[in-house]
């Protein structure tokens, strides 16, 4: 087959016809990485190597501009391109060389993550993991990730309860409002223990600060 014309169809997008009647929309790059001009013969098998460059550059590309907004674990944006390129192959190769030049970095990724789940949502050790364990961090490394926060569930509960649950805590016989915070508190992932350890410090403090009043 023959390429017929090449012409600017949109910005750095060029629109090449094949024998008079098809038409494919390369970047300018795949256009001079390829040598590509009018009347350039192809054979199936070079055609079907330029269509898969470019399919390759639009995938890195749009992986690239996902990465402007956001952060991702390999497990998410190996799952956004596969969604949107249908081709697992070719997402995997762009992975690969997202992952070799850095911009993918599960370790990195974990690490912030595990900074945003404990320092600002206030999640406890087991929630944090799971959460990890969700956006596709294996095991270790997820663990490597929540070390520095072994020792931060009585400052974190202490916040929530004064913060969050304070409303729910102002009689301490009132079992029905403070097995209410109790649960909630397991959802945010922390233990029994911490909980009702958290909770008698909480109203001995309240006590300790009437009185002072």
């Amino acid at each position: 087959m023959k390429i017929t014309s090449i012409r600017q169809y949109k910005g750095s997008t060029y629109e090449v016809t094949l024998d008079e009647e098809r038409k494919i929309y390369l970047h300018a790059d795949i256009i001079a990485d390829f040598s590509l001009c009018s009347q350039t013969e192809l054979s199936r098998d070079e055609l079907r190597k330029i269509i898969y460059a470019s399919n390759f550059r639009r995938a890195f590309q749009y992986a690239l501009h996902l990465l402007d907004y956001r952060d991702y674990s390999h497990k998410e944006m190996l799952e956004k391109l596969v969604k949107t390129y249908k081709n697992e192959a070719l997402c995997e190769k762009v992975m690969k060389k997202l992952t070799d030049i850095g911009v993918i970095n599960d370790k990195r990724f974990a690490e912030r993550m595990a900074r945003k789940l404990i320092e600002s949502k206030r999640y406890g050790l087991r929630r944090a993991m799971q959460e990890l364990y969700l956006k596709g961090i294996d095991k270790f490394t997820a663990q490597d990730a929540l070390v520095p926060y072994e020792d931060s569930a009585k400052e974190n509960l202490a916040c929530l309860l004064e913060k969050k649950y304070s409303r729910l805590l102002i009689d301490k016989s009132d079992r029905k409002s403070i097995e209410k915070v109790k649960n909630s508190l397991v959802r945010y992932g922390y233990g029994f223990s911490d909980i009702n350890e958290a909770v008698k410090e909480y109203f001995e403090n309240t006590e300790d600060l009437q009185e002072d009043l």
